[in-house]
């Protein structure tokens, strides 16, 4: 299934690699060495479920499942082995949910971003004019505009409040990112301080301030969530849940489904076990028939919940959690009917 899929994307693409001028190795490495970890972890729980349903329908036809538990074997010891098999790749899909395909993402992402013209818009990153944010509970900053790949802009402006009054405001003509220095480095720069009914002025023609925010966080890139590691994505949500954010669903989603998923791993290993035990008519293509169907429903629950979190007002936690609730009491479900 992986090569089917990596041929399509080069069909697609063909022209794209033609015009990027690399050779044949460096786009196999560069963009199919995260795009192969991507696709695969995205269709790992299905590769799962299709391969116990084949097998283990195949023990069924030969009669081998019945001699098994005719030997006097339980069908809960039966499914020990598929418990323990199943733990086991879930375990190996948040393993690489974690610590592997983050890396991933960010070789394909970025030779998507470089290479591919439907990508070129995140690649030249510049935010619609007139972006407010949130640095604090108490602090509120404006650009009128920032370029990613230059990482300047212009207009910028902090405010701060204190019992709902302004009690400090900044304004620069320009900002930038200080790489050396790790912090931002502001040019035309007047800061008033309000105190009471008296005002300070201040002026400064350079200025460096370190702030909460970096030239990543200005940049409104789909694949951000993707490439940054867990803990690095754990920094991010704090930092905007921080500055009071919205919109900050889809961080949430993708942390939570980087526990979720490997889960539904072993829940779809146990109804495909469980459901292809039985022997019946026509061989394996009825539960080939089913195990499909199945995982059909299961993609239809996990876009759904991830479009109303992502769209609407449902949690992100319950978004990622609820087509593995769902499957779980479904497993429970066909398990005590299978065990009479």
């Amino acid at each position: 299934m992986t090569l089917v899929v990596v041929v399509i994307d080069i069909s697609e693409k063909t022209d794209d690699f033609v015009r990027s001028g690399l050779p044949a190795w460096k786009i196999f490495v560069d963009y199919y060495g995260g795009f192969i970890p991507r696709i695969d972890a995205m269709l790992f729980p299905l590769f799962v479920f299709i391969s116990v349903i084949f097998f283990t329908a195949k023990m069924a036809d030969r009669t081998e499942i019945v001699a098994i538990l005719s030997s006097g074997v339980s069908f809960r010891r039966f499914l020990f082995p598929y418990w323990l098999g199943g733990t086991f790749l879930s375990l190996l899909l948040w393993f690489s949910y974690h610590f592997v395909l983050p890396n991933a993402n960010a070789r394909w992402s970025n030779f998507e971003a470089k290479y591919i013209p439907s990508s070129l818009d995140y690649a030249r990153g510049f935010l619609p004019r007139n972006y407010y944010f949130r640095i604090d509970s108490s602090t509120y900053a404006g650009i009128r505009y920032f370029d990613t790949a230059l990482k300047t802009g212009g207009n910028f402006f902090v405010q701060r409040f204190t019992n709902n009054k302004l009690v400090y405001n900044l304004r620069s003509d320009n900002i930038a990112w200080d790489t050396a220095k790790k912090n931002w480095l502001l040019n035309g720069v007047v800061e008033r301080f309000f105190v009471g009914e008296k005002e300070e002025l201040k002026r400064s023609p350079v200025k460096s301030i370190q702030y909460n925010f970096k030239p990543r966080d200005l940049r409104k890139d789909e694949f951000l969530k993707d490439r940054l590691s867990t803990k690095e994505l754990n920094d991010v949500i704090q930092l905007e849940k921080l500055r009071g954010t919205e919109g900050i669903s889809s961080l949430l989603v993708e942390r939570y489904n980087r526990d979720a998923i490997p889960v539904s791993v072993l829940i779809l290993t146990m109804i495909g076990a469980i459901l292809s035990s039985k022997k019946v008519r026509g061989g394996s293509g009825f539960h080939l028939a089913t195990g499909v169907m199945l995982s059909v429903l299961y993609i239809l629950f996990s876009r759904f919940s991830l479009v109303f979190a992502t769209k609407g007002d449902f949690p992100p936690l319950l978004a990622a959690w609820i087509p593995n609730i769902i499957f779980g009491l479904l497993t429970f479900y066909f398990y005590k009917r299978a065990a009479r």
